[in-house]
């Protein structure tokens, strides 16, 4: 059925313009015999083709351009008295004679203009009469396109302040009279056409309707090009009685679309002056009216035009732009109380963006702002509409990409409210972008009462927040998330010690709360943090000695060792481990023996119950005995004790091969070159010997099970150890036992039953290298290797 409406509006269209045709053929001729009786006759003929009903308004816009084209030339023969030889005047009453109102009224228009422009009459008395006369149209579609023809052929012809056709003092009043009074009428037989036809083909209408809106929308653009419209007479005149249409018509597409075109054809210096009648419009509009878009439109060209000069922002100041702006929102959002919380938001976020652009100082505007949009929220339940959701994040993120300080927004009382408003996912979204604006700008967060606010508002990262659990996580995230987390705590500085302590202290409170998934990744940073507080403290030793300090060593490793423990027993011992003896070596170098002693013993502890796995086990004894050899602070009882208990567990490792190693690094914690006292020759030769034996143990032990020994490359080890030892002038270690240790090597070496090793024999030929290297070098060293033979 749709299908053949549209053929026979393609057939009538056809014959309108066959006939069109036809009438402008006769009425070619008739110009160019100079005949005015035929002319006018095919012109009627022709113009009575636009009376038709039966076309929709794009295809009679088709047929009315055929015949506006042939109107031009007929004008032209209008003006020239000497091809018809009638008077202006005369001709003016002439035309009024055609049959039909419509072709009589285009023809009115066309002499009409030639009328005025011979200024035989004033031109204001001319389109009075022509406005007026106009009115006998009421057909919605055939007047909409009769005045639209007015409005062309008059537009250059206005009695405007600077024109040929100006008149008395009032002149360009005149000429807003004319385009009000022809836009008013416009408008009217534009919103009437919504009320015509079937209800069921409305959606129809409205799209056709919605075509024709350049027709009505170009008299407001023809009123913000006359020269005389001033502020005054904008403020007195044009804008009430254009809003007085706008709101009287109570037609949803013309409120919305006459609005915008307000907004985009006028000064933005006028709207800022009348910012009171304009916004006092919208809570008048339609329900269904798209304000947020309007206001949001008028916003952004009050931004732009605030910041393309300094010299007009006392205007906004005086005028009270923003406080005009935020009550409009205010009642807009009360009057339209079906809009969804999407629209609400989202003009929330085009007040702060001209807040932040317009008045970037004023953090109070901001904050109010905020403040507002958590009003409008409050009551309902958290967001879930993810259009809403967008705007929530575009509104937080604003103050974060105007000042580039997350400093500014923490001190924002709203802005955690906002963010309390967001569901789970998004909450979490929204503290990666603050943590990421932190790292980006570099921003240091230095003091207690800000980091609060900050953990407050990244607690989504921080902890699982109601309704989540750690195992809806995705792993690659979540690692990303916390990584960002441990980044940001390295951010938290302040160079007072008690301000930094109580950083610290509020940190260790949030994160505390993270579970057991959480401290692994934020616990270390702390623990450095701390640390580093610890280390500035003891370079300002001396400075306040005697008092009672908030701050000391003692209280932080009291709080580090609080710590460690809680992730210990998460449980992730082997981190717990490094971090312990991280504290240590800090409490070594703050000379806190029994400090650093407890760190030990922690560690010890950890590594008996905690750590089972063979490499962890390894790996931590190497640790362990690294840092062992690193303390100077332990006396020898308790140096005797660690060190035992180091040597006991290297010793008990599980491979043979880890125990040797183990065995011989063990050898390093009885001399330690810059410490004096500790140079036990003995001890280090008995850690090497039970050495040589674990590794002798290690080979008959592959010969049991392969059929053949193992790899020498524990030998050619334990013989590096002995010739640092022998270096480093230790009585024990003699040339002759590492020329024994020469001949084990190269007598397992070739052995048939060894097993070839490519490393172990160019190490070893490395070594046999060096030790011929110091032969020849000659001096001190020369003398002590020159009894080993290679």
């Amino acid at each position: 059925m749709i299908l053949a409406g549209i053929e026979d509006e393609e057939k009538w269209l056809a014959e309108g313009i066959a006939a069109i045709q036809h009438n402008a053929f006769y009425l070619h001729r008739a110009l160019d015999a100079n005949n005015l009786r035929e002319a006018l006759k095919y012109s009627a003929q022709m113009l009575s083709e636009l009376r038709t009903s039966k076309l929709s308004p794009h295809r009679y816009y088709e047929l009315y351009m055929r015949a506006f084209d042939e109107l031009r030339g007929l004008e032209i023969f209008f003006k020239d008295e000497s091809r018809h030889g009638v008077s202006v005047v005369d001709l003016y009453e002439l035309v009024q004679h055609a049959g039909n109102i419509l072709p009589r009224l285009y023809l009115l228009c066309t002499v009409g203009s030639v009328y005025i422009k011979s200024k035989e009459a004033p031109a204001k008395d001319v389109l009075k009469d022509l406005v007026e006369m106009c009115r006998g149209v009421q057909h919605p579609i055939r007047g909409l396109f009769l005045r639209s023809y007015l409005a062309q052929v008059s537009r250059d012809k206005l009695p405007d302040i600077g024109s040929e056709y100006k008149g008395d003092a009032d002149t360009a009043m005149d000429a807003v009279e004319f385009v009000l009074q022809n836009f008013t009428e416009m408008n009217k037989l534009w919103v009437r056409m919504h009320y015509q036809g079937p209800g069921r083909v409305r959606e129809k209408q409205e799209k056709e309707r919605s075509e024709l809106r350049d027709l009505v929308g170009k008299n407001l653009h023809v009123l913000g090009q006359i020269e005389g419209v001033d502020l005054e007479m904008y403020r007195d005149t044009v804008l009430p009685r254009v809003l007085e249409q706008v709101v009287n018509c109570k037609d949803e597409l013309a409120q919305y679309y006459l609005l915008d075109c307000i907004i985009q054809v006028f000064p933005d210096e006028y709207h800022l002056q009348t910012l009171d009648t304009l916004l006092g419009a919208c809570p008048q509009l339609q329900p269904t009216v798209d304000v947020k878009t309007v206001l949001s439109q008028l916003m952004e060209r009050l931004s732009n035009y605030a910041s393309s000069s300094e010299d007009v922002l006392p205007e906004f100041l005086q005028v009270e732009a923003f406080a005009k702006l935020s009550s409009a929102i205010g009642k807009v959002t009360e009057a339209h109380v079906e809009m969804p919380i999407v629209g609400a938001v989202t003009l929330y976020l085009s007040l702060l963006t001209f807040t932040l652009r317009v008045h970037p100082d004023r953090l109070d505007y901001v904050d109010q702002v905020l403040g507002a949009c958590v009003k409008k929220l409050s009551g309902k339940p958290k967001l879930e509409d993810s259009r809403a959701t967008k705007q929530i994040v575009a509104l937080l993120s604003a103050p974060l990409e105007k000042y580039n300080d997350v400093v500014t927004a923490l001190t924002l009382s709203n802005y955690p409210r906002v963010m309390d408003r967001l569901d789970n996912e998004t909450n979490k979204l929204m503290a990666m972008v603050i943590i990421q604006s932190i790292m980006k700008n570099y921003t240091c967060i230095s003091s207690a009462d800000k980091v609060e606010v900050l953990f407050e508002l990244i607690k989504g990262l921080i902890k699982d927040l109601d309704g989540t659990t750690g195992d809806e996580l995705d792993e690659e995230d979540f690692k990303e998330e916390q990584n960002s987390v441990a980044r940001l705590i390295h951010m938290l500085y302040n160079g007072e010690p008690e301000e930094m302590l109580k950083i610290i202290c509020t940190v260790k409170k949030h994160i505390m709360t993270g579970g057991p998934k959480r401290l692994p990744y934020t616990v270390p940073p702390l623990i450095f943090s701390a640390l580093r507080l610890v280390r500035k403290l003891l370079c300002q030793d001396g400075d306040a000695v005697g008092e009672e300090l908030p701050a000391t060593p003692k209280k932080i490793f009291q709080l580090l060792n609080q710590t460690i423990e809680a992730l210990s027993s998460v449980p992730s011992p082997e981190l717990a481990l490094r971090l312990y003896l991280q504290c240590a070596e800090a409490a070594n170098d703050c000379d806190l023996e029994p400090v650093a002693y407890e760190f030990f013993t922690q560690a010890f502890v950890l590594y008996e119950e905690e750590i089972a796995d063979s490499k962890a086990q390894v790996t931590a004894i190497h640790l362990i005995i690294g840092t062992l050899q690193r303390m100077n602070v332990f006396g020898v009882e308790n140096r005797d004790t660690l060190t035992h208990k180091a040597t006991g567990y290297s010793a008990k490792l599980l491979k043979k091969p880890d125990q040797c190693r183990a065995v011989y690094a063990c050898s390093h914690l009885f001399w330690v070159d810059d410490q004096d006292g500790i140079k036990d020759g003995e001890r280090v030769l008995l850690c090497l010997k039970r050495a040589l034996r674990i590794a002798n143990a290690a080979q008959q032990m592959a010969t049991v099970t392969r059929g053949s020994s193992g790899p020498v490359i524990l030998f050619v080890e334990i013989l590096n150890k002995y010739l640092y030892f022998f270096e480093k002038a230790n009585p024990q270690i003699t040339s002759s036992a590492i020329q024994s240790l020469i001949e084990l090597i190269n007598t397992e070496l070739q052995s048939d039953s060894t097993t070839p090793d490519p490393a172990a024999s160019a190490f070893f030929a490395s070594t046999l290298r060096y030790i011929q290297f110091q032969k020849q070098k000659g001096g001190v060293m020369g003398e002590k290797y020159n009894p080993i033979k290679v």
